[in-house]
């Protein structure tokens, strides 16, 4: 299995493309496939990385 998000890290601000609703959420860790991510909308939720991949956003980018 591909890790989509390896290289993701603890403190990047990312969206998850399927639940915009969620807002944007902080890494708050990467570890063997599973990323743990506080979104501002969502709270803390767990993603496999086999099967999404986080977006990073980018700062002063605009929509």
């Amino acid at each position: 299995m591909d890790d989509l998000n390896a290289f993701l890290e603890p403190g990047m601000v990312v969206t998850h493309p399927n639940q915009p609703d969620w807002g944007q959420g902080q890494v708050q860790s990467n570890i063997r496939g599973r990323v743990t991510v506080n979104f501002r909308d969502a709270g803390k939720i767990v993603i496999n990385s086999s099967h999404v991949m986080l977006l990073p956003v980018i700062e002063g980018a605009r929509d």
